[in-house]
């Protein structure tokens, strides 16, 4: 049975190279919002019940996208930090409550899902990391060109391409990111893809004494300059 790999013991390059892409929050005005309200006397804000039964409210310092329902939720999106997205959380309640909704009143900001990417900057083998680690992934190419992998501790989704870029979601905070990555990256070592592995052939003679490279000419260009293997 396979199991969580290990983390990491020594540095490497990529390892704080994580670029946070999204985050979604929520929090609450503890009131209830009058939407088409809001909507008239907001200029940033367009409301359309019969598609989406929230008011969707823009505003682009910090960039973000809030989606403020008549229960008085809120939800935050778009910002690129934890940080970012508080303020802008704030904001949209100053907002609402200038829009002759006087009992607002910011509370209960949670974090819910961050985005982040970060790249190995080597190319990885999908097959084999799905083998060696059923348990926690999926790998169906022909629906989608990433591997899935469930971390349990913490608790996240990573989408690990063969490119070596990760995609991680579900973390809750920066560090479950870095975490993530550091307990990853010993396994994404183990399965890096060497690129020339597919042109060792058991001759001693020939290419092989010049580094391999008459036969990566044969493997690019082919016996007929369209890319064929050479054979």
């Amino acid at each position: 049975a396979a199991s969580h790999p290990a983390s990491s013991t020594g540095a490497h390059p990529t390892s704080g190279d994580i670029k946070i892409q999204n985050v979604v929050a929520t929090c609450s005005l503890q009131c209830k919002v009058d939407q088409r309200l809001l909507c008239q006397k907001a200029r940033n804000a367009e409301y359309n019940p019969k598609r989406f039964a929230a008011v969707i409210m823009r505003i682009r310092e910090p960039k973000s996208t809030a989606l403020i329902f008549g229960s008085g939720k809120v939800v935050v999106l778009g910002a690129k930090s934890e940080a970012e997205s508080r303020i802008a959380a704030r904001k949209y309640a100053k907002i609402v409550q200038m829009c002759e909704h006087p009992l607002v009143k910011w509370k209960d900001f949670k974090v819910n899902n961050m985005v982040g990417v970060a790249n190995c900057n080597f190319p990885i083998r999908l097959e084999g990391l799905v083998l060696s680690h059923a348990k926690f992934s999926s790998y169906e190419p022909e629906l989608f060109p990433g591997l899935i992998y469930r971390l349990a501790k913490p608790k996240l989704v990573l989408l690990i391409f063969v490119s070596g870029k990760i995609v991680m979601t579900g973390a809750k905070t920066v560090n479950d990111m870095h975490v993530a990555f550091e307990k990853m990256y010993p396994v994404l070592v183990e399965h890096k893809k060497e690129v020339l592995s597919t042109l060792d052939m058991p001759s001693k003679h020939g290419a092989a004494e010049n580094g391999g490279k008459g036969k990566t000419l044969a493997l690019t260009a082919g016996p007929s300059g369209k890319g064929g293997q050479g054979r």
